[in-house]
């Protein structure tokens, strides 16, 4: 990389750490750590969301679809509209009438709410490991990025370097750092697409004829998906906007009722349309450059050599003279940066307040020191499992599923069914998890097959639900 885009993208990482040492000194209680204080506006609460859920791992997943099948895999953001929606309608206003009566600090609070602490216990157990494979995610998400736009780095260097950075400026900033940072690394990765990524992409690629005559027509057909891969995608994704820590921080955090389902509605507009199609755009921009050659001076001749995730920063890093390069890394950086933070501070949260709470009565004093070593040490776990990964989408459909399937079953319950029990909650959470994580395995090793080529998280569901009922009604 050119020194300039080198000293831009180092400016980059700067600033971030610089808004969490800001926020270090702001930071008076656990409420302004992990909820912001409680007085956020629509405005940052929406952009912090869409940040937070697409941010920098559906950025680089979004590309590698659009390498890998066109412009039908912005079908999977499509379930992120309906998802915020969905949650706008039917799940804010029933928080909003819980927060009347106690200030929650993170989403398992809700099922000691309605069920008991036994139940919120393994919610926030069952939250932390999905969010720990979330952040791991994310931080292999900006490894890939750094690898094809600094040739000299390998990906365990990279993995470091991302994942100090974004541990660092979590770990001091907290929510409200987080926030903030979101709302301007959000505006960052969307101007650098519109005005940056794309038109240059276009341009690069020979504009239309380009694509029509390098392509299989299949590539431009936004119906080329079948539509169990529809399924899988809304089953895994659709109920995360019930049960993510993260989204519930921020509905936390909102002023009031109002402010938070306004920015719901923002959050679902910017998935889709507006991310789903340039993220995929620039990933079919990449499989077009290097049918046309346009890779081979740097190792890279035919489709099947490439990772079709990488497809996507290889191709910025190909066509982006010196110093747009830097802001459109920048931009990218800040994406992932986005939701690693967010994620960050959802396992935490979990941790401290869900699980060492449940043992332990932490003084306000106190709380706020165990949070930040938490944040730390979660971060360090995050970073030696992304060593250990190799591909973004597959570890972040992963970790929602465990999450879905443990959590889904029994919030509907107790949000949208007046009788209620702690054994059915609990037995649902573990068997669903547990079928989940159980058939993932199998099916990776080769050792089933998947009916009708569905995902494992459709049965996990099926599982939870069924055992809940049958708990549910027994005498």
């Amino acid at each position: 990389m050119n020194p300039i885009d080198l000293t831009i993208f180092i400016v980059y990482l700067l600033a971030m750490l610089g808004v969490g040492f800001y926020f270090l000194r702001k930071n008076e209680s656990v409420e302004d750590y992990y909820v912001g204080g409680r007085k956020m506006s629509s405005l940052h609460i929406g952009l912090s969301v869409v940040a937070t859920d697409v941010g920098g791992g559906f950025s680089i997943g979004l590309g590698g679809l659009g390498f890998a099948i066109g412009i039908a895999g912005s079908w999977m953001l499509f379930t992120g509209l309906i998802g915020a929606w969905l949650s706008a309608v039917l799940l804010i206003p029933r928080v909003f009438k819980v927060l009347k009566l106690k200030p929650l600090l993170t989403f398992p609070e809700l099922f000691g709410h309605f069920f008991d602490r036994r139940v919120a216990l393994l919610a926030g157990i069952i939250s932390a490991i999905g969010y720990l494979g979330f952040t791991s995610a994310q931080i292999l998400a900006g490894a890939k990025l750094a690898t094809a736009t600094f040739p000299s780095m390998d990906l365990d260097q990279a993995i470091l370097i991302m994942g100090i950075t974004a541990v660092v400026y979590t770990v001091f900033g907290g929510l409200k750092a987080v926030i903030y940072t979101d709302t301007f690394q959000w505006l960052l990765l969307m101007g650098g697409l519109i005005f940056i990524g794309i038109p240059l992409g276009y341009t690069a690629i020979g504009g239309w004829s380009g694509i029509k005559d390098t392509l299989d027509p299949s590539f431009l057909d936004i119906w080329n998906i079948e539509w169990q891969q529809l399924v899988n995608w809304g089953v895994t994704i659709i109920p995360i906007w019930f049960i993510a820590m993260t989204l519930y921080q921020r509905i936390y955090a909102s002023r009031d009722e109002k402010t938070a389902r306004k920015a719901w509605y923002i959050a679902g507009i910017f998935e889709w349309p507006i991310m789903a199609f340039m993220g995929v755009l620039l990933g079919l921009f990449a499989r077009v450059a290097i049918q046309q050659g346009m890779f081979e001076s740097i190792g890279y001749s035919e489709v099947s050599q490439m990772d079709s995730e990488m497809g996507l920063p290889v191709l910025l890093r190909t066509i982006l003279p010196v110093g747009l390069m830097g802001l459109m890394m920048s931009a990218y950086f800040s994406a992932i940066m986005s939701t690693a933070d967010s994620c960050l501070m959802a396992a935490s949260g979990n941790v401290v307040t869900d699980i060492i709470g449940f043992f332990r009565k932490i003084s306000e004093k106190s709380s706020l020191r165990y949070s930040q070593i938490a944040t730390f040490l979660i971060g360090v776990v995050a970073l030696l499992l992304a060593l250990t990964m190799t591909n973004v989408l597959e570890l972040m459909l992963l970790s929602y599923s465990f999450m879905v399937s443990g959590l889904l079953v029994p919030l509907l319950g107790a949000l949208f069914y007046k009788r209620r029990k702690s054994s059915a909650a609990l037995a649902s959470m573990i068997t669903g998890g547990s079928v989940t994580l159980t058939l993932e395995i199998l099916k990776k090793e080769s050792l089933i097959q998947m009916p009708l080529g569905l995902d494992p998280n459709i049965f996990g569901i099926l599982m939870a639900l069924i055992v809940y009922i049958i708990v549910l009604n027994k005498k």
